[in-house]
């Protein structure tokens, strides 16, 4: 997860919504990423489906089975999608997203019987510091009269 906060930071950097992604696969990483959609002007690129994208040219092929995925906050849909679609076998996230998390805070993906995959996954990993990234991005938007 320290490499996911990194990403993160990265991202913060480059003005974009702070989030990293790791991809480990037999206990070594083969991708990392950060959020890009502004950068790239593409509403795909977050931090976890480009990860997803790097795992999978690494390795050959798009499915990454037996690999874990760091997030530092709970995947979107279109995410935790992605990850299903890899058969990823496990999904490791920072934050929950009281606005769009996929993962069982706002809807549950892993509970729609009609998706093949069961993906295992657990939230809550460095939380805070994934929150606090978030948090002070926000925070530095908004106008000083809201503060």
């Amino acid at each position: 997860m320290r490499i996911a906060l990194a990403e993160a930071r990265r991202a913060a950097a480059e003005d974009e919504v702070p989030i990293g992604a790791v991809v480990v696969l037999d206990g070594r990483e083969i991708a990392r990423a950060h959020n890009q959609p502004i950068l790239r002007r593409d509403p795909t690129a977050h931090a976890e489906v480009l990860a997803l994208r790097a795992a999978a040219e690494r390795v050959g092929a798009y499915r990454l089975p037996g690999s874990v995925l760091y997030a530092t906050v709970e995947p979107c849909a279109m995410c935790l999608g992605a990850a299903l679609h890899a058969r990823v076998a496990r999904v490791v996230y920072g934050a929950a997203d009281p606005k769009g998390g996929a993962a069982g805070t706002v809807l549950d993906l892993r509970a729609v019987p009609a998706l093949n995959h069961e993906i295992a996954v657990v939230g809550g990993v460095a939380a805070e510091d994934s929150a606090r990234l978030l948090r002070d991005f926000f925070a530095a938007r908004r106008p000083r009269a809201t503060r």
